[in-house]
């Protein structure tokens, strides 16, 4: 198990902002979109960091907007309230899978915002 956690710290790297690499990708998806700007802007090299930064960034922002559009549905009386809560449902299993590769530092790709992140990170 130590061996484990060493090798995946030496195949992340060093990050600019002296945090461990699998800490500071988890970091960047707690607080939505706005941690992840803020790694996206304070790690200059990290790959991996910047990757996880850029799709928190994409993928909270598109919850962000989704919400607005459930939340119109929100008004027809029993299918607007259960598509909503289904939406939220997967918004906290995606935002804790993410979480949770991001800490086994893992370079998980969402489809399309993945590729998206990974070309801008």
């Amino acid at each position: 198990m130590a061996e484990e956690i060493k090798e995946t710290k030496n195949k992340l790297g060093k990050t600019s902002i002296g945090m461990e690499p699998n800490i500071a990708a988890l970091l960047s998806y707690v607080l939505f979109f706005v941690s992840g700007i803020v790694f996206y802007i304070i790690e200059k090299k990290n790959k991996f960091v910047r990757f996880h930064a850029m799709q928190s960034i994409i993928v909270f922002a598109f919850f962000f907007v989704a919400h607005f559009v459930f939340g119109v549905l929100y008004i027809i009386p029993f299918l607007g309230r259960i598509l909503y809560n289904l939406f939220l449902i997967f918004e906290l299993v995606v935002w804790i899978v993410l979480m949770v590769k991001a800490f086994q530092g893992d370079m998980f790709k969402l489809p399309v915002v993945g590729d998206i992140a990974d070309k801008n990170s």
